[in-house]
């Protein structure tokens, strides 16, 4: 604010006066004088105002908006949405007029779940209860899953301008309950845990295909994790015994082909050991084959060598030598065989054990 300077400016024209009147009062000085600046504020007062009021505006009607990453921003001007988003930076508007609406392009998530959770405050996750369903027979099932899915940034002027704020509640929810409800209803309780992965498929594939084919693709659906599927008692009980009475049939034709394994085994240790005896029996056998059909060659050789002068000359031979033993054993007694196709026998006879058992 500017001082005011008729104060200063009145002394100074007192002491002018008093210095020209010559009433023995010259020489007085004001106590204090003031800066320049301060003497030619009073003209620039109104150029001063103008700019307090500016910066005053600007502080309170802020017509600018920084958006981050992450976000996008959507421009609304007397009421009208553009339909292209801002884009992460510094952006102007003009108040009354303009205003813009930051939203949230990064993934979300929403829960469903029997016992609440607790988010905080990250206005991201949202929590709904479990879905109940009715399975194929009228049984009670609840159903216990996420979706993570995020708006799409290139329609989400049209999206607020068509679903509003709260289009998460007007696009995915809905969506998810149908779906969820649609499919496991085609099912009883019982094929539900041993067909999990073909139902929890079966959801994702409808929940995205639905969500995604909506005009624009305001939504993308990132993924869907089944997490729960929650049974009735009594099914729960039913399905514990049917896996007990499966795991034991499982156990017994697991001990029955245990059993017939070591049966082929020791019949196929049997049967090794059979051919091993065969195999070592019939080479036995062609061994004493094979040196019989030699000895009968051999003896077929023999008998063909052996000709009657040869015979002669043998017999001529033995001869010769009974002769030589007669001479040396005077008592010796021969024997002839007949023919002559043998040596002659002889026995000495000195020897009389030989000669007793020779005469019995």
């Amino acid at each position: 604010m500017p001082i005011d300077n008729d104060y200063f400016k009145n002394r100074q024209q007192n002491s002018n006066n008093n210095q020209n009147s010559g009433n023995g009062g010259g020489g007085y000085q004001p106590p204090f004088e003031p800066p320049e600046f301060f003497k030619n504020l009073g003209k620039k007062a109104g150029f001063i105002y103008a700019i307090v009021i500016v910066v005053a505006v600007l502080v309170l009607a802020k017509p600018f908006v920084i958006i981050e990453s992450g976000q996008v921003g959507i421009q609304v001007t007397a009421g009208k949405y553009d339909e292209k988003p801002l884009n992460p930076g510094f952006h102007l508007y003009i108040p009354i007029i303009q205003k813009v609406i930051v939203v949230d392009t990064k993934v979300r998530l929403m829960n469903y779940a029997s016992v609440e959770t607790s988010t905080g405050f990250d206005q991201s996750i949202r929590s709904n209860p479990a879905i109940n369903i009715l399975d194929a027979r009228g049984l009670p099932v609840s159903i216990e899953l996420t979706v993570q899915y995020r708006l799409t940034a290139v329609g989400a002027p049209a999206t607020i301008a068509t679903w509003g704020p709260a289009w998460e509640d007007k696009i995915v929810n809905p969506v998810v309950r149908n779906i969820v409800r649609n499919v496991v209803g085609g099912f009883n309780a019982e094929e539900l845990p041993t067909r999990r992965n073909e139902i929890a498929t079966m959801i994702e594939n409808g929940i995205r295909t639905q969500i995604e084919s909506l005009e624009g693709r305001p939504v993308s659906v990132e993924s869907v994790q089944l997490r729960e599927i929650v049974l009735p008692p009594k099914i729960k009980e039913q399905i514990e015994r049917v896996q007990i009475a499966n795991q034991e049939a499982e156990r017994v034709r697991y001990e029955v082909q245990r059993a017939r394994q070591e049966a082929e085994k020791k019949a196929a240790l049997a049967k090794g050991e059979a051919d091993k005896n065969r195999i070592e029996a019939q080479g036995r056998a062609d061994a004493v084959t094979i040196e019989a059909k030699a000895q009968a060659a051999a003896n077929k050789e023999i008998a063909q060598s052996l000709t009657r002068n040869l015979l002669e000359m043998q017999q001529i031979q033995v001869q010769g030598k009974f002769n030589d033993a007669l001479r040396e054993n005077k008592d010796a007694k021969i024997f002839l065989t007949p023919g002559g196709s043998t040596p002659n026998i002889w026995v000495d006879t000195k020897d009389k054990t030989r000669d007793s058992s020779i005469n019995k």
